[in-house]
């Protein structure tokens, strides 16, 4: 006995008249779930220079520059900049030659800042709640 086989083409008719009508041809789900993820507010497509500035945003925050985004305060944690820091040197020497000139630049000046701002902090003398000098 042999099976006939049915292809449905209906999607050639879909595809046909969205282009009589000047739109352009239905996505795949899994090219739409990809866009809507994307689109969504606090996503952020992921390349080098978004994960470098996602690091130099959190040292800043640990350096006391910025509140955090959780609490709305300002925190400083020196030691967990300084770890960042190291982190971004790290990077910086594991990716040495395979950087744009671009990514180079970004996480250069990001570090040289972050290191400069974290010599200042832990030099000066720390001033309690309340108290002049």
């Amino acid at each position: 006995m042999e099976h006939e086989k049915h292809v449905d083409e209906s999607w050639k008719e879909t595809v046909e008249n969205e282009k009589t009508e000047g739109q352009q041809p239905s996505v795949s789900a899994e090219t739409q779930t990809q866009e809507d993820q994307l689109g969504k507010p606090g996503m952020m497509e992921v390349t080098f220079v978004n994960y470098v500035t996602s690091l130099v945003l959190q040292a800043m925050i640990f350096l006391g520059e910025m509140p955090n985004p959780l609490t709305s305060k300002v925190e400083k944690n020196l030691d967990q900049a300084k770890f960042l820091i190291d982190t971004l040197i790290l990077i910086r020497e594991k990716t040495k030659g395979n950087l744009s000139k671009e990514e180079e630049d970004i996480l250069n000046h990001s570090l040289y800042e972050l290191q400069m701002k974290y010599i200042e902090f832990s030099r000066s003398p720390v001033i309690e709640e309340g108290k002049a000098s």
